[in-house]
């Protein structure tokens, strides 16, 4: 596909943030880029996207009032260096979070960059608005986040619940290495825990929670992903065939890992059905989340010791 060139300037030659935000939409709309990693649309993208190159809050107010951002003037500097990253958006088909090396989670910010996910877990929503609350008690004290990424759910739950410590765990070393900077960047070096083990091998508690986002994607949609999802480690995303491969590990082993009323907080984003099919007798709570009732479910131990062998 052959673009055209990113141009804002109007016939009067004064550019503006609003116009700007309005140009980039209309660029990445053209190119038909993937949205999904912090953003829905091709607006929101523009949006995040203009303002970090402006060096400009991502909440920043927006809107018609004649103080919001939307009306200050841009420099023609300005506009060559939003030009650049729009371009390289769409020309790269990397998520943008990875060209700002920044991604934001319930309005806290990580630092993310190839070596590992794109946070955009749901269990973030269940964090912060205490949906899982009712599952814990006063004696809850040790949690892991299994598959931690960049680690942002291992901060949130930290944050979360200030009487707590916090285990992340990943196969992955790179990972691991971006989780340690957004432990640092949050001052959690007290409260976190970073630890290399293949599932729950490493990680023998036991448990008074456990927080796992784990690769769930089955091989057909594998081979269906848009080039931002196949811009992410494998890994962190394939689940094989049926997107249970790692799933079937887990609550096998995680019994052994938790303490007697401790609980498992699963996230399977589409695959609802395929867990089903593999596990039709588990007992499972499904949790609300802004993905409705099909994207992450809890599991209790007990329910988990009855499970077939």
């Amino acid at each position: 596909m052959t673009h055209q060139p990113f141009s804002t300037t109007l016939p009067h030659g004064t550019t503006t943030v609003g116009q700007l935000i309005h140009s980039a939409t209309q660029r990445l709309e053209q190119a038909q880029v993937g949205f999904g990693h912090g953003t829905q649309n091709a607006q929101q993208e523009a949006t995040w996207l203009i303002l970090w190159s402006l060096d400009q809050p991502l909440d920043s107010a927006l809107g018609t009032e004649e103080n919001s951002i939307e009306n200050h003037p841009v420099t023609p500097d300005q506009q060559a260096q939003a030009a650049t990253l729009i371009e390289e958006r769409i020309r790269t088909r990397k998520p943008a979070a990875y060209l700002t090396n920044e991604a934001w989670l319930m309005g806290v910010p990580f630092y993310v960059d190839e070596r590992a996910i794109v946070p955009r877990s749901f269990i973030a929503e269940l964090l912060a608005d205490g949906s899982i609350d009712g599952w814990l008690s006063d004696t809850t004290r040790n949690v892991l986040d299994l598959c931690t990424g960049n680690g942002s759910l291992a901060c949130l739950a930290a944050m979360a619940y200030p009487d707590i410590h916090v285990t992340g765990a990943d196969i992955s070393p790179d990972a691991l290495a971006v989780a340690r900077i957004n432990v640092e960047k949050h001052q959690l070096q007290e409260r976190i825990t970073l630890v290399h083990s293949d599932g729950l091998a490493q990680t023998p508690g036991p448990w008074d929670l456990i927080l796992c986002n784990p690769p769930y994607v089955n091989s057909t949609s594998m081979g269906q992903l848009p080039s931002e999802y196949r811009a992410e480690p494998a890994l962190a995303l394939a689940g094989g065939s049926d997107g249970m491969d790692f799933i079937r590990q887990l609550l096998r082993d995680a019994p052994a890992c938790m303490t007697e009323n401790a609980v498992l907080v699963l996230e399977i984003g589409n695959e609802r059905p395929f867990f089903e099919a593999a596990f039709p007798s588990l007992p499972v709570f499904w949790l609300d989340t802004s993905a409705g009732e099909d994207a992450v479910l809890l599991i209790t131990r007990q329910a988990l010791l009855e499970l077939p062998a």
